[in-house]
């Protein structure tokens, strides 16, 4: 399956900046050791149901350290028997494109 997600703290740094708590949740993300990729708007994640459910449980614990209230945002491609989506999905696309 794939998962993307985005993970909102409500408080942040002085200056507005969440990058800190979402460096902490890509941190749990690239530790995982599940392939995955950041956009500028989510976090992609790739792997089983419960391996990535978990990954993203721990990214919304460390993001929660540092702020009393977060807010989830989440979206599952669920297809099983299905590996290697995270970059076949967009091969295919730029296939078509020419690219």
């Amino acid at each position: 399956m794939l998962v993307a997600f985005s993970i909102s703290p409500t408080s942040t740094s002085d200056d507005g900046s969440v990058s800190e708590a979402v460096a902490a949740a890509v941190r749990v993300v690239k530790e995982s050791g599940l392939p995955w990729e950041l956009t500028s708007m989510f976090t992609t994640v790739e792997g089983e149901w419960d391996e990535v459910m978990a990954v993203v449980k721990r990214a919304v614990d460390v993001v929660a350290e540092a702020s009393p209230r977060v807010g989830l945002v989440l979206k599952a491609d669920i297809r099983p028997g299905f590996e290697g989506q995270l970059t076949a999905k967009v091969e295919r696309v730029n296939a078509l494109l020419g690219d």
